[in-house]
């Protein structure tokens, strides 16, 4: 369905397409097994296929955007089972993946983006709750899904901070959220957006727990223009501070086409980029590959 409006970028508004509830929420039959099981065939020995799912926290929120939020309370008038039911849910789907041959699995949230950017929250909330209280719900909620799954799943988290039409929707460095975030998520590893100032520095990564990956998205997908390779490992390097370098990696800070509409970027662009992420990789990592 749609809300009378969506999301409010920087100079753009989204499509209002939402999803509500009308019903128990369940994971069984979960279509996305049979995209993964398409996908799968293409794997090689070079290439692992990886399914990305919207976080239990990105869900849970959807479920409370505008007007949605009287229709989940609707459904659900104990908020409680509301957790236990998309976590549950959750951790089906993830099973089932594995069962289809899956062991790597992203959760894209949006939330802990939200929560850094102060002026974004409190717009979006109106002080209806405060952002702690909420903060800790979807922590407990994202490690309520992640019971119980197998030891050789990887599971990681992308923490987008909207990527829309090459445009953003929140701003502000990682510190508000870092002990919650990178302390007591139990995720393998953090996919975080450092490709310009609305991401703040590095010094909030000395709260990730020590052995968990965190990926550098230190090249954009918004715009055409060919980082600074020489910058790019300098930037690495300065991560480093923070979390050991064998524990580091580079990528694009999200995907070239979040949304149908894409970004403003031609098809050799995005080629160009990715090999550039390719050349850095090789050359800080190159004696570790």
């Amino acid at each position: 369905i749609e809300l009378d409006h969506g999301y409010f970028f920087h100079g753009e508004e989204t499509t209002k397409g939402t999803a509500i509830v009308t019903g128990r929420i369940s994971g069984e039959d979960h279509p996305f097994v049979e995209h993964f099981k398409y996908v799968k065939q293409f794997e090689d020995e070079n290439t692992l296929a990886r399914q990305t799912l919207p976080a239990p926290a990105q869900l849970l929120a959807e479920l409370y955007r505008g007007d949605n939020g009287r229709i989940t309370d609707a459904v659900y008038p104990d908020h409680e089972q509301l957790i236990q039911d998309i976590a549950a849910a959750y951790r089906q789907v993830i099973r089932d993946l594995y069962d289809a041959g899956c062991r790597n699995v992203q959760f894209d949230d949006c939330t802990w983006g939200m929560f850094c950017d102060t002026e974004y929250w409190n717009r979006r909330q109106d002080g209806a709750r405060s952002l702690k209280a909420i903060a800790e719900e979807y922590l407990r909620l994202n490690n309520l899904a992640l019971e119980g799954h197998p030891n050789d799943l990887a599971i990681n988290t992308h923490v987008c901070r909207g990527n829309y039409h090459s445009t953003w929707a929140t701003k502000g460095g990682y510190g508000p959220v870092a002990p919650l975030l990178f302390g007591r998520e139990h995720v393998d590893g953090f996919y975080l957006e450092f490709d310009d100032e609305r991401s703040g520095g590095f010094e909030p990564l000395k709260e990730v727990t020590p052995g968990k990956k965190v990926v550098l998205g230190l090249v954009t997908t918004k715009r055409a223009a060919l980082e600074d390779r020489a910058a790019l490992v300098d930037r690495i390097h300065e991560a480093a501070k923070y979390v050991p370098l064998e524990n580091l990696c580079v990528s694009p800070q999200c995907g070239f086409a979040s949304c149908e509409i894409g970004n403003k970027l031609t098809e050799e662009e995005q080629w160009a980029k990715l090999e550039l992420v390719k050349e850095v990789a090789e050359e800080v990592w190159g004696t570790m590959l």
